[in-house]
This record gives structure tokens, sequence and C-alpha cells, in this order.
């Protein structure tokens, strides 16, 4: 990468900016509300506040982070929706990971399996080369 496509890579938009609160119920998660405010820091009221869900769900592998959009023009109308939201950001990160495991096995390399030829993917013949078992 080079160091100009990195410095564009980083660069702000003075005209994409938003203001950030967090609030929390201390349970459940946290919403984030993203005000949109002008190069000067002012209000911009030609762009819609949104409203960002996060919470984390326990797996095997430890905590797993999600964040999703909620709907609403309030706090209380994004923290209604909140539990929908959460569900559903839940259920398509274990499809994913469900995915992602799927693709994995498929990348697996079993000995003795039938490769393209029908060699079996260790040599000559399949099997192990001039190797016997007995």
């Amino acid at each position: 990468m080079t160091e100009q496509s990195i410095q564009d890579q980083l660069r702000m938009d003075p005209d994409a900016l938003y203001r950030e609160e967090q609030f929390s119920d201390q349970r459940a998660g946290q919403i984030r509300r993203l005000t949109p405010v002008t190069a000067s820091g002012q209000d911009d009221p030609s762009r819609s506040v949104m409203f960002v869900g996060s919470t984390q769900v326990m797996t095997p592998a430890g905590a797993l982070p999600l964040s999703f959009e909620l709907p609403g023009e309030t706090i209380g109308e994004a923290a209604s929706h909140f539990a929908d939201e959460a569900e559903k950001a839940i259920e398509n990160a274990m499809e994913e990971l469900k995915r992602m495991q799927r693709e994995a096995q498929n990348s697996i390399v079993v000995p003795g399996q039938e490769g393209p030829g029908g060699a079996g993917g260790m040599g000559p013949g399949g099997g192990m080369g001039n190797i016997q078992l007995k």
C-alpha cells in the first residue's frame, strides 16, 4: 500500500461528521446516538440522526460483540427496538459463523479422500505410496 493510498483512506470528510453520545441500561447493551454536525460543530438538520445498538453474546469461543442499526426518531423509540434488532444481529452472526465453519471444513484435506483422478490425495495409486501397513 502506498503512502498516498493510506492517507486517502484515513482522510476524514468534514461534511460527514457526527457527534456521538452513548446511552446504556447497564444490562442489555448500549445505544449510540449519532447526531450529524457541520464542519463547525453545529447540528446539521439536513441529515438524519442515527441510532446504533451494541451488545455481546457469549459463545464457546468467548464474547462476540455485535453492532446493529436501530430505527427510531428518539432514543426511546430506538430503545424499544433494541431486543428485536439484537436478535436479528445474533441470528445473522450465527449464520455467518456456520457458513465460515462449512467453508473451513470443505478446505480440510483428509488422507485417503478421493481427489482429482481418484488418486486419494496421497501420491500414485491413492494409497500411501510404497509404504505398506501390516
